[in-house]
């Protein structure tokens, strides 16, 4: 049985069209009105605010938090400050990824680790012998995250203070409310945005507030359609969708490393030993096989081949999470993971995992597309990520 948030309440009485979808075993909305369009834009104008609570979070803690830790994912640890998040993934041996998230610092020996997929049997694996305490503390803890250029005026009204000194990646404790929350200068849009974990029970009164405050500011509730857009044109990646993770892989070719994701700046090749060493190592020095790139399709050709059919071009008003041939020339050079239409940036773009010859910034393939049942091809040109990068992210 599918459970619910502890935003649940607020978020089923604004649900316009029951557009609702599964994460994690939790129901979460799709979107709320009966087009994502709004949410959308209110990520890039004012402030959308989105539930994650589905994220799986582990508390860490204990003398060798830090050592089981550093053991486990691909940055390191070491150099995480109290009160700093770091990104990171963290692999199996073979040095392929398993998963990513983020892992958030509160003092010397308290972490929180957040991940998409369970990671606690794992986190054991790694632990023994250690002196560490685990606690998975997924439905414990809920969670908002608040996107947008708006985002911090309205923290700010909130928590009843600046918030101008929170730089990118860092966190720091606040009173929402009367409610206790650690605030996180994080997201998953490439916007301006914070995310805000309190205590399951007082979730309701966190989310009144957040909307009284953030009406005057335009503040809207989204939902995982308009995020999928904002994170395509943030160059995000998305487990299961952009990667396979080494866990569930069938065959060679669906494994990646770090290096393949376009995440070889999170690996930390002369830290102490660590899951995937020396594998990742051999990588660095011999250079990745594949390359996860951005690509942007050429209007001109989109519009060529509808015309050719008798027909206005056709885009698709959602993310596109299927697979799609991407090719120079004759050949197959890879394939498309996640692609959208980018209102803001009036561009077809998409996320693409090629052969690292074919991977270069500025080179022209041929990106699959279907016009009236008919498989055509469209001129594409590799581009570097992230499509869309304001200043204010990290200013």
């Amino acid at each position: 049985m599918l459970k619910t948030t502890p935003f649940h309440a607020r978020t089923a009485a604004i649900m316009e069209g029951q557009q609702w979808r599964r994460w994690a075993g939790f129901l979460v909305a799709s979107a709320y009105e009966m087009s994502h369009e709004r949410e959308y834009h209110a990520i890039r104008s004012s402030a959308a605010l989105f539930d994650v609570s589905p994220l799986y979070k582990y508390q860490v803690r204990g003398r060798d938090a830090t050592r089981l830790l550093d053991r486990i994912v691909t940055r390191n640890v070491a150099k995480c400050q109290p009160c700093q998040v770091m990104y990171t993934p963290w692999c199996d041996p073979r040095g392929k990824q398993i998963d990513d998230g983020t892992l958030h610092r509160f003092g010397e020996t308290d972490y929180r680790l957040t991940s998409a997929d369970p990671n606690l049997r794992w986190l054991h694996q790694n632990a023994r012998g250690m002196q560490v305490h685990i606690d998975d503390e997924s439905e414990r803890i809920a969670s908002l995250s608040l996107q947008g250029p708006l985002s911090r005026t309205i923290l700010e009204h909130a928590i009843g203070r600046d918030l101008a000194g929170l730089k990118y990646f860092r966190l720091t404790n606040a009173t929402i409310a009367g409610v206790s929350v650690v605030i996180s200068r994080t997201g998953y849009t490439g916007d301006l945005g914070y995310e805000v974990w309190m205590e399951a029970p007082d979730a309701l009164r966190v989310w009144d507030e957040l909307i009284s405050q953030g009406r005057p500011y335009g503040i809207t509730p989204a939902g995982m359609l308009a995020l999928d857009i904002a994170r395509i044109e943030a160059g995000l990646i998305l487990l299961d969708v952009d990667y396979v993770s080494a866990r569930k892989a069938l065959i060679p070719g669906q494994l990646s490393s770090p290096f393949e994701l376009a995440l070889g700046w999170t690996v930390s090749i002369d830290k102490q030993p660590f899951n995937g060493k020396h594998a990742l190592a051999r990588e660095a020095a011999n250079g990745p096989s594949w390359s996860l790139v951005g690509l942007e399709v050429d209007w001109q050709t989109l519009e060529r081949l509808h015309e050719s059919m008798g027909l206005a071009p056709r885009l698709p008003a959602m993310a596109s999470r299927v697979s799609v041939p991407v090719y120079d020339g004759s050949k197959q050079v890879g394939y498309a993971t996640s692609s959208a239409w980018s209102p803001l940036l009036k561009r077809y773009i998409a996320l693409a995992h090629l052969e690292s010859a074919s991977a270069k910034p500025g080179s022209e393939l041929e990106f699959e597309i279907t016009v009236e049942h008919r498989r055509k091809r469209a001129a594409a040109r590799v581009s570097k990520l992230p499509f869309y990068d304001p200043p204010r992210k990290r200013a």
